[in-house]
């Protein structure tokens, strides 16, 4: 079994162009987003609640997704 490590968490608009740029580097990722999962749920959470999971085999891979996106950010 396959398990996930955490690699973003920020709001749901920015993790979405991750999970995007991550997708055509054919990376899987999963989003878990507190923020929509509390709407739903009736009560609130904070603004940056949008997580974003790869693969822990995937993470080398990903690595230069992830940096080009953080310096586009300016992180």
């Amino acid at each position: 079994m396959k398990e996930h490590i955490k690699i973003y968490t920020g709001t749901t608009i920015l993790t979405n162009r991750l999970a995007f740029l991550l997708d055509e580097a054919k990376i899987a990722t999963l989003i878990k987003d507190s923020k929509e999962s509390g709407r739903l749920a009736g009560f609130g959470t904070t603004e940056a609640s949008c997580e974003l999971f790869i693969y822990k085999s995937d993470y080398e891979a990903a690595q230069k997704t992830i940096n080009d996106f953080r310096q586009e950010l300016g992180e």
